[in-house]
């Protein structure tokens, strides 16, 4: 496994490791690095990625200087090196949601986390980022995206999830990429409203969307997530229509609820 570094926006770096045994075609786990006066990382990574990682953030900055330390939902890949960053960079305190600093971080974390509200912001020093809860969008309660807002980045989690090894950054239109691996993988949990969502996040306009898994996406990041969304929206009615069929009663109603 080789680790990489790219700059996808204005000192926004994708440390990237690709994983060739997963899958059909392989997959790729990305970290975010948003330099600032106070650093932050978005994504830890596995344990076993931890030297690589750190490795990789030693090539922009020293790793002790990270004051932040975030990621989307809690997850070995979002979150299993989190206690060995703390560990790496004494100043550092972990950013998450308040679900998610609720449920688990305040119990898992070696140093108490920092709760933001939806829509609140976190000032990292001349870069400033929002955080967005998305409840099980893709998966998990706790989920949540950041916004950078002087580049105009969504750190976007697992929401743009994809197979293979691709470029650090594509302008091709990545939501049909998207919606075939979540037909393989399965990974979303398909809530009502997941369009909504998703549609609320296009409404910022995104530049840049940085992926955990697959190449970061430049171009009408509006129109991607609310493609994306679309394509939820289906792939749920679909599994609502085999689940009435599937239902020995019969009554399909009961089976599968009206899509929303």
């Amino acid at each position: 496994m080789a680790t990489r570094l790219d700059e996808i926006a204005d000192r926004i770096y994708a440390i990237s490791t690709f994983v060739p045994q997963i899958g059909p075609r392989g997959f790729g786990f990305n970290q975010l690095l948003v330099d600032a006066e106070e650093p932050l990382l978005f994504h830890c990574g596995m344990r076993a990625l931890f030297p690589a990682v750190r490795e990789a953030v030693a090539r922009v900055m020293p790793p002790e200087r990270l004051r932040w330390i975030g990621f989307s939902h809690v997850e070995a890949d979002e979150c299993g090196s989190m206690n060995a960053w703390l560990a790496a960079a004494p100043r550092a305190t972990v950013v998450q949601g308040q679900v998610g600093c609720m449920v688990s971080i305040n119990d898992l974390a070696d140093r108490p986390p920092r709760a933001l509200a939806d829509g609140e912001g976190l000032d990292l020093g001349g870069r400033r980022v929002r955080l967005f809860a998305t409840p099980q969008v893709p998966h998990n309660w706790e989920a949540v995206v950041l916004f950078e807002e002087e580049t105009q980045t969504l750190l976007a989690g697992d929401l743009l999830a994809s197979d293979g090894e691709g470029p650090a950054v594509t302008t091709a239109d990545v939501s049909e990429h998207v919606l075939e691996s979540e037909r393989m993988f399965r990974a979303h949990a398909l809530p009502p409203g997941a369009g909504a969502t998703l549609a609320r996040l296009a409404a910022l306009r995104p530049r840049t969307m940085a992926s955990m898994h697959g190449s970061a996406f430049q171009g009408d990041c509006a129109a991607v997530l609310r493609r994306i969304g679309a394509g939820l929206e289906e792939l749920a009615a679909e599994l609502r229509r085999g689940a009435a069929c599937d239902d020995p009663s019969g009554k399909e109603g009961d089976a599968a609820p009206p899509a929303p």
